[in-house]
């Protein structure tokens, strides 16, 4: 009855995946966790979007710190599966664990992101999220004998913040202490991996981890066509189309499409190395927030262009730039990894440059949305035209 399927095991040692594997792609487990983690972006972006519409401009710092809790899960298990991936049940019951608590997240993002700051439900979610890690690396402490400190480093730390975290909602969940309690215990966090990776370095492959974060930047820039379609099309039931409208469609799709293309236009793999890891992995934060901040803003933006939003003009234009300017800056240092040079960085401040002239001539929201799409799409014709005549003189 099994036509040959190959059965999964209940238990393998968790000895350590082959670090120059050949051909290692992401798995269909990692890819429907990716979904799991996506949701939750869609519903801290959503928030965002609600703030920002009703004029909140504090809820981007809730947006902040719930968009940290979702990446932070997302790259230590990513970590660890390109390390440790057995694909045995017992592996796919926790990596399902990890997944439940994001959704329990995503569920408390409206309350944590909006003006409540109702953090619970959120805390709850992370502590599932990152508790479900440390049985996994207990197994490896018990099963790598190579890497067993540094195994123990890692349940020891997760173990500990966590309670920290918990202490910190009881207790400092309001006022300044509460800013500066989570900063404290996000810089506590984002240490954790560095201090146990000291005592010997897990066997993480280096080709997967590129994968797998070019496939979640993939899926934050769908997140970002969804919300702005979404969107678009409310207005288009209740408003029509009109010029303004338009515009922003054309420049909308622009931006989009540019900034795929500028995160591809070389490969990742190239900027990560071992001495690079912990920059690679960490600024990629930025990445992924700055592209799930664009769709907030472009629905927001949608928004005013129907006349239903509680924001000046120009706070939303400006608000759009600086996520836009966060992800080509970041992108550009990226690049400038693989370069071991900054010849990435100049053009990225040119455009950045130009995309701030825009937002602060005061234009309407569909045309300083088509002029920042134009400007993403001009930089990047250019870059292709340099890229493709180094090609034929060289």
């Amino acid at each position: 009855m099994s036509g040959g399927l190959p059965a999964v095991p209940w238990h393998r040692p968790m000895s350590g995946r082959d670090p120059e594997e050949e051909h290692r792609a992401s798995t269909p487990l990692e890819l429907f966790f990716d979904l799991c983690f996506v949701v939750a972006v869609a519903a801290v972006a959503a928030t965002l979007h609600h703030d920002l519409a009703h004029g909140h401009l504090a809820g981007i710092a809730g947006y902040a710190m719930v968009f940290f809790a979702i990446w932070w899960a997302w790259v230590n298990y990513s970590w660890f599966a390109s390390a440790y991936d057995t694909d045995d049940i017992i592996f796919r019951l926790l990596t399902f664990v990890v997944m439940t608590g994001v959704l329990v997240l995503a569920a408390g993002a409206p309350r944590a992101a909006g003006a409540e700051h109702n953090f619970w439900v959120v805390v709850i979610g992370y502590l599932i999220m990152r508790v479900a890690m440390i049985p996994l690396w207990l197994r490896v402490a018990r099963e790598h004998a190579d890497v067993r400190r540094t195994a123990l480093r890692y349940a020891g730390a997760v173990a500990f913040i966590q309670l920290l975290w918990v202490l910190r909602t009881i207790f400092l969940a309001h006022g300044t202490a509460s800013w500066v309690s989570f900063v404290a215990l996000a810089g506590l966090e984002m240490l954790g991996p560095w201090w146990a990776e000291r005592t010997g370095s897990t066997p993480w492959h280096r080709h997967h981890i590129a994968e797998r974060y070019e496939l979640f930047t993939i899926i934050v820039l769908g997140e970002v066509i969804l919300a702005t379609t979404t969107a678009i099309s409310g207005a288009l039931d209740t408003h029509g189309l009109d010029t303004q409208l338009l515009l922003l469609i054309v420049g909308a799709l622009l931006m989009v499409f540019s900034m795929w293309w500028i995160y591809f236009k070389q490969p990742m793999v190239d900027s990560l190395t071992r001495e690079d890891s912990f920059v690679f992995g960490y600024v990629h934060g930025f990445v992924f927030a700055s592209i799930a901040a664009v769709g907030a803003c472009l629905a927001t933006l949608v928004d005013l262009v129907e006349g239903k939003a509680h924001i000046h003009a120009q706070t939303g234009v400006l608000l759009l730039v600086g996520a836009v300017s966060i992800y080509l800056l970041v992108i550009a240092g990226l690049h400038s990894l693989a370069d071991a040079g900054l010849r990435n960085a100049l053009p990225a401040l040119l455009v950045v440059a130009a995309l701030w002239v825009v937002g602060l001539l005061g234009l309407a929201p569909g045309t300083s949305v088509l002029l920042v799409g134009v400007a993403l799409a001009a930089s990047l014709a250019d870059h292709v035209r340099r890229t493709n005549r180094a090609v034929l003189t060289a």
